[in-house]
C-alpha cells in the first residue's frame, strides 16, 4: 500500500494548483483503501507480482475519489469521515471538476497496463457506477423501493468497484476464468456487505466513530435496507411515520424512526443480509489457491460485520 501511495501521490501532479489542492484533501482524508487493497490482495493469492499491480491499485482509488467528490455534491454533504468535504471547502464547482481530473487521470494511466481487458472492465464498471448513481438520484424520496430495487442499486453504485478491482488483480495474474469469477464474487459479495451495513450504521452508529452524521440517509430521502424492512415489519402507523419522513426528508421525527427500526427488528435483518453476503465472499475465496494473501480475504470479510465506520 506504500507503493500505491507513491503512484497516487506522483499521479495527482497538476499544472493546475487547485486540481492538487481538492485532490490531497480527499485522498489524504484517512479512507480505509479497500478497493485498492482487494486488487493487490487477489494479485498475492494468484501468485501475481507485476509491477502494474500498484498502478492499477491507484487507477481504482482514483475512480473512487471521483465518485465521492461527486457523490458529496449530488447529496449535499458536509461531513466525511470526520472532517468537511471537500465541497464544503472548496465548493461544488471544484469539486465537480476535479472529480472529472481523477477520472481522466485514471483513464490516461489503465493505458499503462497495455491490457484491452482491463480497461474493459474498468470501463465498463465506471458506467455501471454511473448508472447506479443515477438509479439512486431516481429513487430519492421514494419510499415504494423494495429490497430487491435496492440491492439493485448497490451492487451498481458500490459493489461494482470492489468485483471490478478483485478481477483487474486476477487478470493482471493471467488467472483462468474459473479463479478470476471467483475473484469477481468475492468482490461484488464483500462490496454488497460493505454497503449493507454501512445503512445500518446510519441508525445504529456513533456520529463520532463513523465521521458523518447520524440520520445523513433520511435526510436525503434514501430507502435503505433498514428502513425497507421496518415499514413491512411495523404497525401502519410506523410505516406511515417512516414513509412521510423518507418523502419528506424531515428529520424531526428522527429519533422517533431509529426506535421503530430498533424494536422492528429491523437492523437484524440488514445485518443478516450483510452476513449471508459475507459468507458468499468466504465461500468465493475459499475457491483460489490457499496462500497468506487467501487467508487475508477470508479474514477481511468476517471482519466487515464487526465495522463500526
Amino acid at each position: 500500500m506504500r507503493q500505491v501511495d507513491a503512484v497516487i501521490a506522483q499521479r495527482l501532479n497538476s499544472g493546475v494548483p487547485l486540481v492538487g489542492s481538492v485532490s490531497q484533501y480527499i485522498i489524504t482524508a484517512g479512507g480505509k483503501r479497500l478497493r485498492p487493497s482487494l486488487l493487490l490482495l487477489c494479485c498475492g493469492a494468484l501468485g501475481c507480482d507485476s509491477e502494474q499491480r500498484f498502478n492499477m491499485a491507484a487507477v481504482v482509488e482514483f475512480i473512487h475519489t471521483a465518485t465521492l467528490l461527486h457523490d458529496d455534491v449530488v447529496d449535499d454533504s458536509a461531513l466525511r469521515r470526520g472532517r468537511a468535504t471537500a465541497n464544503a471547502t472548496f465548493g461544488n464547482p471544484a469539486s465537480v471538476l476535479v472529480g472529472d481530473f481523477l477520472y481522466s487521470r485514471a483513464f490516461q494511466m489503465m493505458v499503462d497496463a497495455q491490457s484491452m481487458r482491463i480497461m474493459q472492465v474498468l470501463a465498463d464498471a465506471t458506467n455501471v457506477i454511473a448508472e447506479g448513481e443515477v438509479m439512486q438520484l431516481m429513487n430519492m424520496h421514494n419510499a415504494e423501493l423494495d429490497e430487491a430495487g435496492y440491492l439493485h442499486v448497490i451492487r451498481s453504485k458500490t459493489a461494482k468497484l470492489f468485483e471490478a478491482s478483485a478481477r483487474v488483480g486476477a487478470i493482471l495474474a493471467g488467472a483462468e476464468s474459473a479463479l478470476e469469477e471467483a475473484c469477481a464474487e468475492y468482490g461484488q459479495a464483500l462490496g454488497t456487505a460493505f454497503q449493507v451495513i454501512d445503512d445500518v450504521l446510519d441508525y445504529a452508529g456513533d456520529a463520532s466513530v463513523m465521521g458523518k452524521s447520524v440520520g445523513d440517509d433520511l435526510r436525503e430521502g434514501k430507502a435503505t435496507l433498514p428502513l425497507i424492512a421496518a415499514m413491512q415489519r411495523g404497525t401502519p402507523e410506523e410505516s406511515a411515520t417512516i414513509k412521510k419522513a423518507i418523502e419528506t426528508g424531515d428529520l424531526s421525527m428522527l429519533e422517533l424512526i431509529v426506535s421503530i427500526v430498533k424494536r422492528t427488528g429491523a437492523l437484524d435483518v440488514a445485518r443478516n443480509a450483510a452476513r449471508q453476503e459475507a459468507l458468499r465472499a468466504i465461500s468465493a475465496a475459499k475457491r483460489l489457491p490457499q496462500a497468506p494473501h487467501t487467508d487475508c480475504l477470508i479474514q477481511l470479510a468476517t471482519q466487515l460485520l464487526e465495522r463500526d465506520h
